[in-house]
């Protein structure tokens, strides 16, 4: 029997929810706000929590990481009745297992919970993977989520995909598969797309012949060819030609390619892992990206989350980089004030990491071996610093007298309370008119001329 948490203010519907999980042979129990939630998971000892998104005290998401992070480290699934596309796309990119809507029928919710159940008991047999991590360095929820995806990559041989902000260290990751892997004693090439010209793109990639182009004075192997028995890395998949996807395509397919000029084919048998820091779903809208082969490189997807949205590993990663710092210079810095730190976790860091890294290399040559202080970093660190802290004394200021928002009259209180009184019908009902006739009491007649005075479909 498995325990499972249900964080939803609407009683009713955790009601249903925990009769299916009683029907399905596992221990349920119900919090009503994120506070509740937090609390129950802490010490509760859960195998899946079911998570709402509107609460009374705040957003679901933002409490997932938390409840990865609660001892029993439960799998999570979001369950809203107002689902949209960005907060699916958040709530999988952050851990959690899936996204239903509350209109869903009960069967998909019972679907989802038997599978994840199943991928627990997977998870728990086959036991924790020794990762050699290779320099990626942190603890954070959401960073050890993309850990858990590096170790499902590096164990089997199939295509990888790394989506993320530039300096989110998508070729750290990319590396960090290769060295885990069955191809570690074999090359990893990492080629730049973004820095190949289109003329020569397919030159670098497949090699040439001599004299198969002006300036081409003798034979060349390409990347793909050196890649043979190794990894291939293309940093920047989204800035390929769509020329030259066509034929990488075939590449992938048959992992075979014949050299600008050649006439014989030539096997290379590596493994890809690619990386991009654009969205290559909307760029198959625009037409700049071939459908098949996003298709092709993806069967494993990762995202990298900013640096901002891993906070908690700042100061690990401070020190990680102080300390190469030391190695490489012999100057050691007397102490770290802790005033620093805070201008750091403060900061948004849209370069992430690797603006963090550049940031302590200033402050480091800046502190001349005394205490690093927050003095000692970037200019525009110390504004950002500046400007939060002027803004927190304002919103303590009180407010100049604001203009008093009229008072509405009973009329438009009233259509108001009816509009929202109709809208919540529909959601809990479903649309289901007769179910929604017997709960309000009106006539199927009256509750359509509503329906259609307040602009409310079903």
């Amino acid at each position: 029997m498995k325990k499972i948490l249900i964080i939803d203010d609407d009683e009713f519907f955790c009601e249903a929810l925990a009769e299916i999980v009683k029907r399905e042979g596992h221990e349920s129990d119900c919090a009503y706000t994120l506070m509740q939630g937090l609390k129950k998971a802490g010490t509760g000892g859960y195998d899946v929590v079911f998570l709402d998104v509107q609460l009374p005290d705040g957003n679901g998401l933002k409490i997932l990481p938390d409840l990865q992070k609660s001892p029993s480290r439960p799998e999570v699934i979001i369950i809203t009745g107002m689902g949209n596309h960005s907060g699916a796309k958040l709530a999988i990119e952050s851990g959690a297992w899936d996204y239903i809507q509350k209109g869903d029928a009960f069967e998909r919710i019972r679907l989802s919970l038997r599978r994840v159940l199943e991928y627990r008991k997977n998870k728990q047999i086959a036991g924790p993977v020794a990762l050699k991590r290779n320099r990626i360095i942190g603890e954070s929820q959401s960073l050890l989520t993309c850990l858990d995806l590096v170790a499902q990559a590096a164990s089997s041989d199939v295509n990888v995909l790394i989506t993320g902000q530039t300096g989110t260290g998508k070729e750290l990751f990319a590396r960090t598969i290769h060295q885990n892997s069955i191809r570690a004693e074999k090359d990893f090439i990492a080629v730049d797309c973004a820095a190949l010209t289109e003329t020569l793109v397919e030159s670098t990639l497949f090699g040439h012949e001599k004299g198969s182009f002006t300036g081409a004075e003798k034979q060349q192997d390409g990347l793909v060819k050196l890649a043979d028995g190794g990894t291939l890395f293309l940093d920047e998949i989204g800035e390929l030609p769509m020329s030259v996807q066509k034929s990488f395509l075939r590449v992938l397919q048959e992992k075979r390619f014949r050299s600008v000029g050649g006439k014989r084919e030539t096997k290379s048998d590596f493994r890809l892992i690619s990386a991009t820091n654009r969205d290559l779903e909307n760029m198959l809208k625009s037409n700049t990206f071939r459908e098949d082969l996003l298709y092709r490189i993806r069967a494993v997807s990762i995202h990298l989350p900013t640096l901002a949205e891993r906070s908690d590993d700042i100061r690990p990663l401070t020190h990680y980089y102080l300390d190469k710092l030391y190695e490489k210079s012999g100057r050691e810095v007397k102490s770290i004030s802790s005033d620093f730190f805070e201008y750091l976790e403060a900061y948004h860091w849209p370069g992430n990491v690797r603006e963090l890294t550049h940031a302590l290399e200033s402050a480091f040559a800046a502190a001349l071996g005394g205490t690093l202080m927050p003095q000692h970093l970037p200019a525009h660190i110390r504004i950002q610093a500046a400007y939060r802290e002027l803004d927190m004394k304002s919103e303590k200021k009180p407010a100049a007298e604001a203009k008093p928002k009229p008072f509405p009259s009973f009329k438009e209180h009233r259509n108001t309370a009816t509009r929202e009184y109709l809208t919540e019908l529909v959601i809990r009902t479903k649309g289901d008119i007769r179910q929604a006739c017997r709960i309000s009491g009106f006539s199927r007649s009256r509750l359509y001329e509503l329906l259609r005075t307040y602009h409310i479909s079903v």
